[in-house]
């Protein structure tokens, strides 16, 4: 083993120890939205009070207009509901959304958020999801500079990303947009419901740079919610960990999930001989609807359920179709294939750069749970972007393409 790749292992190993753990909520056995907060107002109104995860009670007077994100997530929310326009400040991973680029960046050279920046910016409202780069120390100062901070913590599942869709939509008046996003999530999330009745689940692996999800990460929730049976989890593993050999051969997965930045299958002959590998069942996703906490992480769960359980998914989708009279019809954030391989706008958007390097590999979310949104590996994404090059991002078939 190479003094990089030495380095490179121990950082990984140092990250997990330190970092939070994101828990899930359990996706077998019910409806994946059925806890979830009733839906709420398409009317929104102000003032407005709501107490943040701070113990805060934050009074906004009047609708805002202008918005800043100190993470992707809440600005891809703010996208997905239509008020992206009221952003006027994101951090640098969220540069792949379409426009972000012309907003301000709140990001230093190191990751971190700069708040002199957000200050300057004089926003009427900062959305602050926390991660490793926004504590709630970085919130008390920007609070003491007078600029009015929601700070809330990261969805750690998919219903708790539905709930966080709608309360930032109340929060910067955009109730009806959140409650159309809501909407279309429950709906393909009754799809694959549908199509995964009475399927026998497939064991699926997912790996990335050695390392797997284990139970108590987000990921395991998606794979979950996407028909399949995370192998990692019923082996005991949990949180974000290496896997061994030994693990791999017993597993046998029949599916290996990797994502845009680790798009290759591990070497070694553990991994040759799963079926998974045997059968050519390997299956690429893009690394953002994987790891970030936003409504776009529909789409890797219908991307699991359309291909672990593609006739039943096609005709779960189908007869969705023809009771609703086609939704792919009248959706005006559909994806379009403009590469001809399954890739999408939004493929392309997320994944790609001027110079061909893959602008999730720098992305906060880069490693597991991402150090912007989701807890997880955190600090060892800023590692992670040196040594990942361009991939081409997996075909997928996104039956309804938010924003």
């Amino acid at each position: 083993m190479s003094t990089v790749r030495i380095c490179f292992v121990a950082l990984l190993v140092a990250a997990i120890a330190v970092s939070p753990v994101a828990a899930v909520a359990d996706a077998g056995g019910e409806s994946l939205h059925s806890s979830a907060a009733a839906d709420a107002s398409t009317e929104c109104s102000f003032p407005l009070t709501e107490t943040d995860d701070t113990g805060t009670e934050v009074t906004l007077e009047e609708e805002p207009e202008t918005v800043v994100t100190l993470n992707p997530s809440a600005a891809q929310t703010m996208w997905e509901i239509g008020a992206e326009e009221k952003v006027i400040g994101t951090t640098k991973h969220a540069e792949n959304l379409e426009g972000a680029e012309e907003r301000t960046n709140v990001s230093t050279d190191a990751e971190t958020i700069e708040p002199e920046i957000v200050v300057d910016a004089d926003p009427d409202l900062v959305l602050a999801p926390s991660s490793n780069f926004v504590s709630e120390e970085t919130v008390e100062t920007l609070r003491e500079a007078g600029v009015t901070v929601f700070y809330f913590q990261s969805a750690e599942s998919i219903d708790e990303v539905r709930d966080r869709t709608q309360l930032v939509g109340s929060l910067v008046g955009e109730c009806e947009g959140a409650q159309e996003t809501v909407d279309w999530m429950d709906e393909e999330l009754e799809i694959v419901e549908s199509a995964l009745e009475g399927e026998e689940r497939p064991d699926v692996l997912y790996t990335f740079f050695g390392f797997t999800a284990g139970e108590e990460t987000f990921i395991h929730d998606l794979i979950e919610a996407g028909g399949g049976t995370n192998v990692a989890a019923e082996a005991g593993v949990s949180d974000y960990q290496q896997l061994s050999e030994e693990t791999v051969i017993d597993a046998d997965p029949e599916w290996i999930v990797l994502n845009t930045n680790s798009p290759e299958v591990p070497e070694g002959a553990a991994y040759e001989s799963t079926t998974a590998v045997e059968n050519d069942q390997v299956l690429t996703v893009e690394i953002n609807h994987l790891n970030r906490p936003g409504p776009r992480v529909i789409h890797a769960v219908t991307t699991f359920a359309e291909t672990f359980h593609p006739e039943a998914y096609a005709a779960a989708a189908a007869e969705h179709d023809g009771v609703e009279g086609g939704a792919d019809d009248d959706d005006d954030h559909a994806e379009t294939d403009v590469e001809g391989d399954g890739s999408t706008t939004d493929d392309v958007d997320e994944g790609a750069t001027a110079d061909g390097a893959d602008e999730s590999a720098t992305d906060d979310e880069s490693v597991a749970g991402g150090a912007d949104d989701q807890p997880g590996f955190g600090i060892v994404a800023a590692v992670v972007a040196l040594a990942v090059a361009a991939v081409s991002i997996g075909s997928s078939r996104y039956r309804h393409g938010h924003r």
